[in-house]
């Protein structure tokens, strides 16, 4: 599933690639793509006839303000989920769920090969969390003030679960994921199975400061190489070839040439060094 460098960078391609694109077009080709009330019809509706203003990010979702007045288009890539740009007519291929056109003929086609990806359109005027309500779940970015060691000492307070379990919850954190939750621990020094709650305020900040130092990283590199993440432009990113532990269960340590180990935690594979998190 794309994490928040990879949802970044399609929210950076759309805003780059989307000025001034004026909606003349929408064809739902999955109607359960579109998870709003009123389905494809009232998303067809809302859409059609507006400009596509400013993106913004919250989490792993995207959204763009429609203007004028003309409400806010929410978009969720779940697994698979991708916009592909198409300066000429052609045919798509069968994973495709929603395509936009503007008055040039330009098209925007979003392709999502696992079909769990979901856009919603929110009316003027209308909260985006009573219609987007994931977004009420979510905790703080990790980018922002609000996220800090003493938050992190609050929140996992008593806490048995492992961390890394904890720094998949996006009511904890929002944005981050399976990737960099090894790559963060594994730069904190922190071992994975680890209880959320014995972890002490010195811990954590290293902690907080690598999850952020590692998805700044990950969005200057576009993203990852791993799974089926694209860019607008069809092009993965460049940070899998940088990874420390993820997906290097088996190989030697970059740091110590211990053998990383890869393990279930949570349903998730894990990946980290024995001697590095100890």
């Amino acid at each position: 599933m794309p994490e928040l460098p990879e949802v970044e960078t399609v929210r950076r391609g759309l805003a780059d690639r989307l000025v001034d694109f004026k909606i003349a077009q929408v064809e739902v080709c999955r109607p359960r793509a579109i998870a709003s009330l009123g389905g494809p019809d009232e998303f067809v509706t809302g859409l059609c006839g507006t400009t596509v203003g400013q993106w913004q990010r919250r989490g792993k979702y995207l959204m763009a303000a429609l203007e004028p007045e003309g409400g806010v288009w929410g978009v969720h890539l779940r697994m698979t989920g991708q916009f592909q740009w198409h300066e000429q007519s052609s045919e798509p291929c069968k994973h495709t769920r929603v395509r936009l056109w503007n008055s040039k003929e330009q098209e925007l086609r979003f392709v999502d090969v696992r079909s769990f990806g979901e856009m919603w359109w929110v009316p003027p005027g209308q909260a985006i969390e009573e219609v987007i309500t994931g977004l009420t779940r979510l905790g703080p970015e990790p980018f922002s003030a609000d996220f800090s060691a003493s938050y992190l000492k609050q929140k996992l307070k008593g806490s048995s679960r492992p961390i890394k379990t904890a720094l998949l919850d996006q009511a904890l954190v929002a944005g981050a994921g399976n990737i960099y939750a090894d790559e963060s621990l594994f730069a904190s020094g922190i071992a994975p199975f680890t209880p959320a709650g014995q972890l002490n305020l010195q811990q954590l900040e290293r902690l907080r400061d690598a999850l952020v130092n590692v998805l700044t990283i990950s969005i200057g590199a576009g993203g990852t190489t791993f799974s089926d993440f694209r860019d607008l432009e069809g092009v993965n990113g460049n940070y899998g070839g940088q990874a420390w532990v993820y997906r290097r269960g088996g190989e030697p340590c970059r740091s110590c040439g211990t053998t990383i180990q890869r393990e279930k935690l949570s349903g998730r594979s894990t990946h980290w060094c024995p001697t590095c998190q100890s």
